[in-house]
């Protein structure tokens, strides 16, 4: 069945009209009440009649519906995929946490960024959902703020528009105050500010500020509230929580270091949705977690790969009763819940009559060449630093920290990256002359901790500073910053790059909240290449940061990779399909299709690229087709071919490339391209000479 919006009524037909959607609507159907009935007749297989009572009007009325419905070609026994995979995502993401209803907007719409589009759909709840009386405590955030900008609800009367947090003294544009008034005005509604800051000095404050009168009585209209609006923020470096200011006087580590994901309303919690206890308990002057659960209807609005973990805690925590995300980031929902495959048993679900599959003989564990799984990273390392003496050596016993033979030297800055295991060459592959001078490693797909890294920081000085560079990734942030912080108490200077060439996993006004994946080769090479030169560390920093800034990978997956302690893959692809945007720890992509040819993989791989990097005739770049681990040489050098026609196609040099095993996720299958736009720093960079493990230029 194929479902397409509504178009203007042809001239004769005598139908119910369309001015205002069904009460009780759900918002996944926007205001189109013929999706509504195709979809419950077609795709939910009900009744005329139990389609009546569910939508509130006559059996005769579905009718109609259905009939013109399918004469006007809104519907034609299949479903445009667009629309299939956003209602279905949000049927499953309602169903499978109980949620009163779930919006999902598209992830394929590239013309308008996710926020706008995030803040559209939020709009477009709140004039469906906001009724005249009610009293909305409305949170903080860019989303929040794009939602208001967006809304428009009039004829409701006595609506009251409450702050959910107190204020802040940080100048950027969402601060609570302006989201709340931003609502009110949409909204037409009285608006009701906190008069005390969100975070005060100490808990006596606090506790004197909550007895003002004044105060005590706009918590007491907070306390009344029977709808509250909110986001969801992560705390990847790039996140609101940090960019804000708003938490500026507590380091946001003890909280991390309680394992804390995600903050709602200025409350920090942990992957289960509990709520995290910390520095800022007694000092917080806001809506509380518990007062919160207590509201009648809590809409939640975010979006953006990076924020899953932080919404699934939230809507494990029971904090959610109407989500309102996009399609990629629900799947990852689901994904990391254990509902896998969204969209293939969806598919199958609406083809009620095909054949069922024969049953798979998939084994259900993979073989692999193991001695102890819970010994793999030790003696991966003990391999490691037994096959590469000439180029590395381990700080200590337990080798987590390893230091290049040919890389520290007095009146150099110093190079240390690192990471979890199961990259294999990265990153001990990038450690030697003209590359790291150290590097950490932590177990399969887990940071390093803190020690070793400052273990590799003091072997690395040279007197002149250390320069980190490492992937985008929470852990890694904790832990790297913990280190640095131990380093400048020692006296060493510390300056930090984050990797973050991934372009699929946050849109392009997100960007420093991507991920860094197989591009961190030219950024290590580039780093590495700006230290041995003796660059001062500021140079060095500001070389790093333009490598990274101008390489843009996408990843794409057709098997999953295993762990090697359950020899159990660790999500699942269908048997037709790949993933695209597939990050290196097996996060999903950012889309599911099925299988295609290598040529059609490549060209959506690099269309993508194109449309961000925007090369022009007679630029140059350096190429790097990586294997997740399993795809032998004879695939990738398939897709560099189609990769190198499309660079001639377009008048692009290529300078250097690169094709094998560089940054890999285990034994997954598949594939990634990065390019690096050079200009003439960059190509001087990469051709410096080097002698790593994995890399050698001479």
């Amino acid at each position: 069945m194929t479902v397409k919006p509504s178009q203007p009524r042809k001239a004769g037909l005598s139908k119910p009209e369309l001015s205002q959607a069904p009460e009780g609507m759900p918002l996944r159907y926007g205001d189109d009440p013929y999706v509504w009935a195709c979809w419950l007749y077609y795709e939910d297989r009900m009744t005329q009649g139990d389609i009546a009572d569910a939508m509130g009007i006559s059996r005769a009325t579905v009718n109609s519906y259905l009939a013109e419905a399918r004469e006007r070609g809104i519907v034609n026994i299949s479903i445009e995929p667009g629309r299939l995979a956003s209602l279905t995502v949000a049927q499953e993401i309602k169903h499978h946490f109980g949620l009163a209803d779930c919006l999902v907007v598209p992830s394929d719409d590239s013309a308008r960024p996710l926020i706008e589009r995030l803040g559209a759909a939020g709009a477009q709840a709140l004039q469906r959902l906001l009724k005249s009386g009610d009293t909305l405590a409305v949170s903080w955030g860019r989303t929040v703020l794009a939602v208001g900008e967006r809304a428009s609800a009039p004829g409701l009367q006595d609506v009251t528009v409450v702050q959910a947090t107190g204020g802040t003294r940080a100048t950027f544009a969402y601060t609570p105050e302006l989201c709340a008034s931003s609502i009110a005005e949409a909204v037409g509604g009285r608006l009701i500010n906190i008069s005390a800051p969100a975070i005060v000095t100490n808990p006596e404050v606090r506790d004197l500020l909550l007895r003002e009168p004044l105060i005590e009585g706009q918590f007491d209209i907070l306390a009344r509230a029977n709808k509250a609006l909110f986001g969801i923020s992560s705390l990847r470096p790039n996140s609101t929580i940090h960019t804000s200011g708003f938490f500026e006087s507590v380091s946001l580590q003890d909280y991390l270091a309680r394992n804390a994901v995600g903050v709602i309303a200025g409350r920090f919690i942990d992957g289960h949705g509990r709520a995290i206890t910390g520095p800022l308990d007694d000092r917080t002057i806001g809506i509380s977690l518990e007062t919160l659960k207590n509201i009648g209807l809590r809409i939640a609005i975010a979006g953006g790969f990076d924020k899953v973990p932080a919404i699934l805690a939230a809507l494990r925590g029971g904090y959610v009763d109407m989500l309102i995300t996009d399609a990629a980031t629900a799947r990852g929902i689901l994904n990391a819940d254990g509902v896998p495959d969204v969209d293939r048993r969806m598919s199958q679900r609406s083809k009620p009559d095909a054949a069922p599959s024969p049953p798979s003989h998939q084994r259900i564990y993979t073989k692999k060449f193991l001695n102890n799984p819970d010994k793999v990273v030790e003696q991966m390392l003990d391999g490691i630093v037994r096959a590469h003496q000439r180029h590395l050596h381990p700080l200590d016993r337990a080798k987590r920290a390893l230091i290049a033979r040919d890389g520290p030297r007095p009146g150099k800055v110093g190079l240390v990256i690192g990471g979890g295991a199961g990259h294999e060459p990265g990153f001990y592959g990038y450690v030697g002359k003209g590359l790291a001078d150290a590097v950490a490693i932590g177990n399969i797909f887990s940071s390093p901790p803190p020690a070793p890294i400052l273990q590799c920081t003091e072997a690395a000085s040279g007197g002149e500073g250390v320069l980190y560079v490492y992937g985008n990734y929470a852990g890694d942030v904790m832990n790297f910053e913990m280190a640095a912080e131990l380093a400048e108490a020692k006296g060493i200077p510390i300056r930090t790059v984050l990797t973050t060439d991934d372009i699929a996993s946050s849109p392009l006004e997100d960007r420093e909240g991507r991920r860094g994946v197989a591009g961190n080769f030219f950024t290590f090479k580039a780093a590495g290449a700006a230290c041995d030169l003796g660059f001062p560390l500021s140079k060095c920093e500001a070389l790093t940061r333009k490598a990274n800034a101008r390489t843009y990978t996408v990843g794409v997956a057709l098997e999953p990779c295993s762990m090697p302690q359950t020899r159990r893959h660790n999500f699942d692809i269908g048997p037709d399909d790949i993933e695209f945007g597939m990050g290196i720890h097996g996060e999903p992509g950012v889309s599911r299709e099925k299988m295609m040819t290598a040529d059609a993989i490549t060209d959506k791989v690099i269309d993508r690229i194109f449309s961000e990097m925007k090369p022009a005739a007679g630029d140059r770049v350096a190429v790097l087709v990586n294997s997740f681990g399993a795809t032998p040489l004879m695939e990738l050098y398939i897709l560099f071919r189609r990769v190198e026609q499309r660079l001639a196609a377009r008048g692009i040099e290529i300078d250097a490339n690169w094709v094998g095993h560089y940054f890999t996720s285990l034994d997954m299958v598949g594939a990634s391209i990065s390019l690096l736009h050079l200009d003439d720093d960059l190509s001087m960079l990469l051709n410096h000479p080097c002698d790593g493990a994995a890399l050698k230029v001479i």
